[in-house]
């Protein structure tokens, strides 16, 4: 079968052997899947990033980033065939999608898009597990489908962010994470939310994901926006609120980004009290300056993916419209554009999300 395979620091379109599912698992063919802005890094980086990866005890020695990997981890799919010890409760024909990670036989799991042993999305099939499959709801477009993964992490980071009813909520970043994140907080009910880019495409993407108020920080500091919300941002004004029986939200920052530089200015412009959420995954060593965040009581929270749950309400979120994906999808590619839609994903003018339809 064909695939797209990271060879040598480039991407090659190849074919590769065929699958056979083993204890539990699952022949499908893959509909879509969404390239990731961790594909985009890890074509060059993979070396320094699972290196990053293990050091914070996420992976085991098992992968090697330097051999062949098909990448695809955000996929829709429809199951072919079943393997042996499985139930068949989704039939053939099914439409799936499933947190990416196979289950093996021997206890072990092999996280699709990051393995030397079963390819991600970026191929014609793929092993999944039956017990991880969760059925896509009657009348829910592949397209769409296939976008439960990157808003699942929206959810999670929504979910450990410490929001009040009246909590102010400023998202520094809208590539796909940062929109996520707006869509996890519009899908909560809360609001309102600041959203900042100095993208023109992603703050437009902002805005149609639900994006109270959008800003173009080359214009404007979205940090200006805090007090017209009634949120004091001086310590002693925010005292003087509470001694006069008043109250005011949690301002709660979502820091996108995930560049160098990024969370310090955060922590310097950021409210006092403000919780910074940082899901933006900057794979570079950083500064900050310790003293202004505990003079400020800042507090910093650091997220990464989603639980089950979570995901499994992203794709329900979705399919009630909680979420609204209409035109995020930018473009579509077969095989053999997976490429030069890399490269083009480099230009956050040119798309906001593409999808592989192998």
């Amino acid at each position: 079968m064909r695939a797209v395979i990271r060879r040598n620091k480039q991407l090659v379109c190849d074919e590769i052997a065929d699958l056979k599912p083993d204890q539990g698992q699952v022949l499908v063919r893959t509909l879509a899947c969404g390239i990731c802005g961790s594909d985009l890094h890890a074509l060059h980086h993979m070396e320094h990033m699972i290196d990053l990866t293990r050091r914070a005890g996420g992976m085991g020695d098992g992968f090697d980033p330097t051999a062949d990997t098909v990448f695809g981890h955000e996929f829709c799919a429809e199951i072919l065939e079943h393997g042996p010890g499985t139930t068949g409760a989704l039939k053939a024909g099914a439409r799936v999608v499933s947190i990416p990670a196979t289950l093996t036989p021997a206890g072990g799991v092999e996280m699709l898009g990051f393995s030397n042993n079963l390819p991600g999305g970026f191929a014609e099939r793929m092993i999944l597990s039956e017990a991880l499959l969760l059925e896509v709801p009657n009348g829910l477009p592949t397209d769409k489908a296939a976008l439960t993964e990157p808003f699942a992490v929206g959810a999670h980071a929504v979910a450990k962010a410490r929001l009040d009813p009246n909590s102010v909520a400023l998202v520094v970043g809208c590539g796909p994470v940062g929109l996520a994140v707006i869509a996890g907080l519009k899908a909560r009910g809360h609001g309102p939310v600041i959203a900042a880019d100095f993208s023109p495409r992603r703050r437009a993407a902002a805005e149609m994901l639900g994006a109270d108020v959008v800003i173009d920080p080359a214009v404007e500091s979205p940090h200006a926006r805090w007090e017209g919300f009634g949120v004091p941002t001086a310590r002693a004004a925010q005292n003087m609120v509470r001694m006069m029986g008043g109250s005011f939200g949690r301002p709660v920052v979502f820091e996108c980004v995930g560049s160098p530089g990024v969370l310090q200015s955060l922590i310097e412009a950021s409210p006092a009290g403000a919780q910074i959420v940082v899901a933006g995954v900057c794979m570079e060593s950083d500064r900050i300056e310790p003293a202004i965040a505990i003079t400020k009581e800042i507090e910093l929270t650091f997220v990464f993916g989603y639980t089950p749950e979570e995901f499994a309400a992203t794709l329900h979120d979705i399919a009630e419209g909680r979420i609204d994906v209409n035109n995020v999808v930018t473009g579509t590619v077969g095989l053999d554009g997976v490429a030069q839609a890399f490269k083009d994903l480099g230009d956050p003018e040119a798309h906001v999300k593409i999808l592989v339809q192998p």
